[in-house]
């Protein structure tokens, strides 16, 4: 009877043993697969910062009303600066900030004497957030 019972406590710690291997793989496995979601859901909140970054400055401003187009910009810079806080990637966020600071730092002056060097940083710190935001 007593080797019967040994052979059972040993059988019985051998299955807690492998129970409790099975559950730290189990354990693992989830946490792979959290992972796996959290990255997946990062580069959809990236996708979609850059799909709204890159709609709010698509289309150049109309020069021919100045004042106008200091106002669009400087609300632009404002809705992109707030859009660079909610994301995680650095070099989208920076991307944005850069264009929103252009935007934000422009006046008259800038628009009606220098309206070409001025459209043209702007669209070359677009081209960075297209290239920032490429996958």
């Amino acid at each position: 009877m007593r080797i019967s019972t040994r052979w059972t406590s040993v059988l019985l710690g051998v299955g807690v043993v492998a129970a409790i291997s099975g559950c730290g793989a189990v354990q693992q496995a989830g946490d792979t697969a959290g992972s796996a979601a959290d990255t997946v859901t990062g580069a959809v909140a990236a996708a979609e910062v850059c799909s709204d970054a890159l709609a709010l400055v698509a289309n150049p401003p109309d020069l021919s009303a100045p004042q106008a187009a200091l106002d669009q910009a400087h609300t632009t810079a404002t809705e992109l600066t707030d859009l660079a806080a909610t994301t995680s990637d650095t070099d989208i966020g920076r991307a944005i900030t850069d264009l929103a600071a252009t935007l934000q730092t422009a006046t008259l002056d800038t628009l009606t004497s220098a309206p070409a060097a001025w459209l043209q940083t702007r669209a070359d710190q677009a081209a960075a957030l297209t290239t920032a935001c490429a996958p």
